[in-house]
């Protein structure tokens, strides 16, 4: 995906050309971004801010109910799957440690503590506790990233990752003793899709950017949306959700473990097919993948707020004019809030660098030894969102 950029000379004598002294240097162009990353980042992270703002409207709306239900099959797993790829160089070293810290733990703790303070304050509920162990709303997936991100030394060891993973999913489906503290069935049954993005490589995402998948995925979106219209009144939408077992959306236990690997399969395909239509050329948006994170934990205290106080309630917010009002307006704010003003004003508590809180690192004694990196591994902490 990318290529090192060369340096010849014009004799063996001379300096280097003038045209090369504009060329990126090999370390400077390793570091620059990949375009279709960030752009799938945006768009994954809009469709997440559009499905919570659909959630108070829906109603009895099939149509909405049946979109719903399609965003919401393959949103998470292609955001998580992103996530799984970009934490293939973590090794538990100090200073991927300390990445995490400082771009998962301190946004974790920032926000767990927020959200439920916003609502003692908006919607007037005392009621509503700051607990560090209970995920609220939209923090799940902070957890979730922490943990999956510790146990990859552990996934890159074993020798068929994905499907252990998938065992893992499935057995905690039949477990309804898994939720409670750290939102723990989220965190097993969404494993598998950031176990497939470790074992992913560049290539793998080259393949699905080709044109035959993407003429493909056309009609396999329109089945999907045709499926979901048709799955609205006879599938629990719990199910999407993945925090429920199987007992606890009134189910045989054998359900579990069967949907867990149906609703893989299905999320797998439409994600593909999400990604085929992501451009891979630098767009008017692809330097808002860089915020994502910001986009992420902001929206939510929007559409809370908005739930708070009444702004879903209006009747023709429930047609199909105030449906596609709420969907573009929710639009544009989640993507002003992955803009760089945003960025800079919340950047203290998003991407803190906390140096006084950490060890220097031992500078080692004689000639260092530089490893020469796969392009776009060492960019774990902004590119998990």
């Amino acid at each position: 995906m990318f290529h090192a950029a060369s340096s010849p000379l014009s004799s063996p004598n001379s300096s280097v050309s003038e045209k090369d002294q504009h060329r990126p240097s090999p370390d400077r162009r390793s570091k620059q971004r990949d375009a279709f990353f960030d752009n799938a980042k945006y768009l994954a992270i809009v469709l997440v801010a559009i499905g919570h703002s659909w959630e108070p409207l829906k109603g009895d709306s099939r149509v909405l109910q049946a979109a719903y239900q399609f965003v919401y099959a393959f949103h998470m797993p292609a955001f998580i799957l992103i996530s799984g790829y970009f934490s293939r160089s973590f090794d538990g070293s100090p200073a991927r440690l300390k990445r995490l810290v400082t771009g998962v733990v301190v946004p974790y703790v920032v926000f767990e503590t927020a959200y439920p303070l916003f609502k003692q304050v908006v919607d007037h509920d005392p009621q509503a506790a700051v607990t560090l162990l209970d995920p609220y709303y939209l923090t799940w997936f902070l957890c979730a990233l922490f943990i999956w991100r510790l146990t990859t030394p552990v996934w890159k060891m074993i020798r068929h990752p994905l499907p252990v993973a998938l065992g893992i999913a499935m057995l905690a489906s039949v477990t309804p003793g898994v939720t409670g503290s750290l939102d723990l069935q989220r965190v097993l049954q969404f494993l598998p899709y950031f176990v497939l993005g470790l074992c992913l490589r560049p290539e793998h995402f080259r393949m699905v950017r080709r044109w035959r998948v993407r003429i493909a995925a056309v009609p396999v979106f329109m089945f999907a949306l045709a499926f979901s219209w048709w799955a609205v009144p006879r599938m629990d939408t719990g199910w999407l959700y993945h925090r429920s077992s199987a007992q606890e959306l009134g189910v045989p236990w054998w359900v579990g473990p069967v949907m867990q690997l149906a609703l893989f399969g299905c999320s797998l395909l439409l994600t593909v097919c999400f990604f085929s239509w992501v451009p891979g050329r630098t767009m008017w948006f692809t330097a808002l993948g860089a915020g994502t994170l910001y986009g992420y934990l902001l929206h939510g205290f929007l559409i809370k707020g908005a739930d708070y106080r009444g702004l879903f309630e209006p009747a023709w917010l429930h047609g199909p004019l105030g449906e596609i009002a709420v969907t573009v307006a929710v639009g544009l704010a989640v993507t002003l809030l992955c803009t760089k003003p945003v960025r800079w004003v919340f950047r203290g508590v998003m991407e803190p660098k906390m140096d006084w809180a950490f060890k220097q690192p031992d500078v080692p004694a004689g000639p260092v030894r530089v490893q020469k990196r796969e392009p776009g591994r060492d960019r774990e902490k902004v590119d998990a969102f």
